[in-house]
């Protein structure tokens, strides 16, 4: 229980602004308990008066049991609309925080764990501890209406309500033990559905290369095999589940029978008179299914902390690890950044060993060399992507590691080899870097990228929606927008990671030209095995084992470095 209000002290801040809503659900909740009570006394009037002649009375009772019954009706129309009010809000709040914290992780455990373990804990998740201000309401109004139900019965009959209350706990007992027993199931279960989530994420997203590999066979047998166990899982805790809940029914109708001898005797007796025996009996048989209730609130309990300690685990960093930024501001980036002994590896494998370079403002330098060599590591340590094992990485004199996010990423863009282009217009997508971007600047940007003439050819122009990824864009139509993407944002500096390998020659002529225009404006940093559209570079670094072996203009490192000789004559 102390888990349980731990976790609800951590949810509790997606609801507060709720609070007048959740004191009118509360009210509703009490005055239905009221109803619950009063309802089997007016059901057990009506059918003793029933074997009378009073037919006014009987007709009065059923006047006011109509009555109780449309308010009942009301009132529980008005909590399924404020309950289902507060559940929307805690989730919309619930995903758009997760979201955000899911942008915060850092790439090392990004890396690590697959779609289906965030997409899961974003939709699944979420929704179980959304609910859980409208169960604990329902849960604790009822609990009050059936100690208002055993007190009733105590005052009316010590010894029926002696049974009862035994026959409650045994009931209750059983339930606790099913419900521990199906935890550790049910956290299984949630890990497998994470893979099977994942693996059809990248079966949609690699639908493509999967039918020119010719490898739909091997994927659907993939996911036949993922799916298969998840179902076994799941097969397995409801077998459990069912097992204990036939066992339970079967107590369940021992007792009722018990009962119903017990009631019988007290009537011969004349302890009991009818109508008495048959409220007890009603009310008694909602005893009896507050067990399972009891059992389904435990039930929730057990979910609610285990989808709370899945998403904290997002939300707090104990289970991925979030990336650190200082605090330090910079008004204005000039460009200037010096990478001094930076060592890093990924896991155990080593990228870059001491590697030293400097780059001045407005400078222009093109990182070359075989895969693997490092080159796509520096944009990555630049851009603060991943954190160095040693070494310091500077911007204007400043280590990164000191300087705030929007210092870093604010003054820099990154042009992939693959640049993920998102399910919106084109409009959209520049605009997602520039929210108040103007028509005019929008189009300067596309132009500048050789991009205007084709979207001046689509139907919709720049309203045309261009698919998950730009799937409905060729490779180069896909790297132009996302370089119109990185003149929109205007950064200090923009790295190109290969950014016009799927250009033709004359796209890339003009998108070369592009980049000459710019080169007194901006820091630009290439990479590309193109070689060709590095010669007008001021610098160019050769790598070769995380180390830079040469340096130089094109004419330079084609006199005094063989590596690159034999790379451009390649």
């Amino acid at each position: 229980m102390r888990e349980f209000i731990s976790n609800l002290k951590g949810v509790w801040k997606y609801i507060k602004s709720d609070k007048k809503s959740l004191i009118i659900l509360i009210f509703e909740h009490i005055l239905q308990i009221g109803i619950s009570i009063v309802l089997p006394i007016l059901s057990a009037k009506i059918l003793i008066e029933l074997t009378s002649n009073e037919y006014m009375r009987i007709l009065g009772v059923a006047i006011v049991m109509l009555i109780v019954d449309l308010i009942n009706n009301t009132n529980r129309y008005v909590m399924n609309r404020i309950s289902a009010r507060l559940y929307r809000n805690i989730m919309s709040r619930l995903e758009v925080h997760l979201g955000k914290c899911v942008l915060k992780i850092g790439n090392d455990s990004l890396d690590k764990n697959s779609n289906g373990v965030f997409i899961q804990r974003m939709t699944g998740d979420t929704s179980k501890l959304a609910d859980i201000f409208n169960n604990l309401i329902g849960n604790v109004s009822s609990y009050i209406e059936y100690i208002g139900i055993l007190v009733a019965i105590f005052v009316v009959n010590k010894l029926v309500f002696i049974y009862v209350l035994f026959f409650a706990v045994i009931l209750y007992v059983l339930e606790d033990i099913r419900t521990k027993m199906k935890k550790q199931d049910d956290k299984e279960f949630r890990k497998s559905k994470e893979k099977v989530s994942g693996f059809i994420g990248e079966l949609v997203r690699g639908a493509r290369d999967i039918k020119m590999l010719n490898s739909e066979k091997d994927f659907t047998n993939e996911l036949s095999i993922r799916i298969d166990d998840c179902n076994e899982k799941m097969f397995s805790l409801q077998k459990r589940n069912q097992k204990y809940r036939v066992l339970m029914w079967d107590i369940s109708s021992l007792g009722n029978f018990i009962l119903i001898v017990l009631l019988v005797l007290l009537l011969k007796d004349k302890i009991l008179i009818p109508s008495i025996a048959l409220v007890l009996y009603n009310y008694s048989g909602k005893i009896s299914s507050s067990a399972y209730f009891v059992g389904n609130f435990l039930e929730q309990i057990k979910d609610f902390n285990l989808s709370a300690e899945r998403v904290f685990a997002i939300t707090n960093g104990d289970e991925f690890k979030k990336e650190k930024f200082g605090n330090v501001h910079l008004d204005k980036v000039n460009g200037n950044f010096e990478f001094k002994d930076v060592i890093f590896a990924y896991s155990t494998k080593k990228v870059l060993n001491k590697l030293s370079f400097k780059i001045n403002a407005n400078e222009t330098v093109a990182f070359v060399g075989k895969s693997g060599a490092g080159k796509t590591t520096i944009f990555n340590l630049l851009c603060k992507m991943y954190d160095i094992d040693s070494g310091s990485i500077t911007i204007d004199g400043v280590d990164i590691k000191k300087l705030d996010k929007d210092s870093i990423r604010g003054n820099i863009t990154i042009i992939s080899q693959n640049p993920y282009i998102f399910n919106m217009s084109i409009r959209d997508n520049l605009k997602l870097v520039k929210s108040d971007l103007t028509n005019k600047e929008m189009k300067e940007a596309c132009k500048l990228a050789c991009l205007d003439e084709f979207i001046n050819s689509l139907p919709d122009k720049y309203d045309t929606v261009i698919g998950e990824g730009g799937v409905n864009l060729s490779g180069g139509q896909k790297q132009r927008l996302a370089i119109a993407r990185a003149l929109v944002q205007k950064t200090e500096i923009i790295l190109f990671d290969e950014a016009t390998s799927a250009l033709d020659n004359e796209t890339q002529e003009k998108i070369q030209t592009a980049i000459n225009n710019m080169k007194n404006e901006y820091t630009i940093l290439i990479i590309a095995h193109r070689l060709s559209t590095i010669i007008n570079a001021d610098r160019i670094l050769f790598l070769d084992n995380g180390k830079i072996i040469n340096e130089g203009s094109h004419s330079y490192l084609l006199k005094n470095c063989d590596e690159y000789r034999k790379l451009y004559e390649v």
